[in-house]
């Protein structure tokens, strides 16, 4: 039999999509888009009576007018026809760009078979290891109140702020972010340019590592690819590449 391919709700295939993410086993980029309305679309892939995968496509905010899918789950079972699937996915649902987590080992596959003008995008981090940098004088300000962290770790929306201050002067701000699946948080810096290349980078992004881990979440972070600098702050932190996000178009 041939794949049918439906538009559905999230709740019909939230089993599916919970064994996606068990699958690519850490921080999901895009995996809380689905809570902003009219901001996706998702197609099941129906076989014999049952939804056996699904897929879905960006269509709002930074991907308006750009389709752009960024999932696609096969159950096991019927990956020996996962070329077959996927092709019944793009006809049904009109997908014309690719935003894809290397990660996602499946989507991956797809991406280069059938994509044109990839690109990487960003790198996304794991917390590898734990670090011990120390800067003296310097301390970590909590901005947002706990509270609201609390809220944001709940709805999966939103974060807290810290400013980082040495000798009683800020140097920098950073803060985590919860837009992802649990229990991860996304950790993000700036530190100001007059302070910039002695250290403070790192140690702030240690330190908000701490704060993750404190909170009951699993510190992640995301660079541009080009951006050397963010990059070697990362790692200093004890953050490890675990992927890429790259980009594709799809030939009509």
């Amino acid at each position: 039999m041939s794949f049918e391919v439906r538009r559905i709700e999230g709740p019909e295939i939230a089993g599916l999509r919970a064994r996606r993410v068990e699958e690519m086993s850490g921080q999901v980029v895009h995996h809380s888009i689905h809570q902003r309305p009219g901001w996706t679309v998702t197609h099941g892939l129906e076989l014999d009576g049952g939804w056996v995968g699904f897929g879905s496509i960006a269509i709002a905010g930074p991907w308006t007018g750009r389709p752009t899918v960024f999932e696609f789950y096969l159950d096991p079972v019927h990956r020996c026809r996962a070329f077959e699937a996927f092709e019944a996915y793009l006809k049904g649902s009109g997908a014309r760009h690719f935003e894809v987590q290397t990660s996602d080992g499946l989507l991956t596959v797809m991406l280069h078979a059938y994509a044109s003008n990839v690109v990487s995008e960003k790198i996304v981090f794991a917390d590898h290891q734990v670090t011990a940098l120390a800067m003296e004088g310097t301390s970590l300000r909590q901005v947002t109140p706990m509270e609201e962290v609390r809220e944001a770790m709940r709805r999966r929306r939103g974060g807290g702020e810290w400013v980082l201050e040495w000798k009683d002067q800020p140097v920098g701000k950073g803060g985590i972010l919860f837009h992802y699946n649990e229990p991860h948080g996304d950790v993000h810096m700036e530190i100001d340019e007059a302070f910039r290349r002695r250290g403070f980078g790192a140690f702030l992004v240690q330190e908000l590592k701490r704060c993750c881990r404190e909170l009951g979440a699993v510190p992640a972070a995301r660079c541009n690819v080009g951006n050397t600098a963010s990059r070697q702050t990362l790692q200093r932190a004890g953050f490890a590449p675990r992927g890429h996000m790259l980009l594709g178009d799809i030939p009509r």
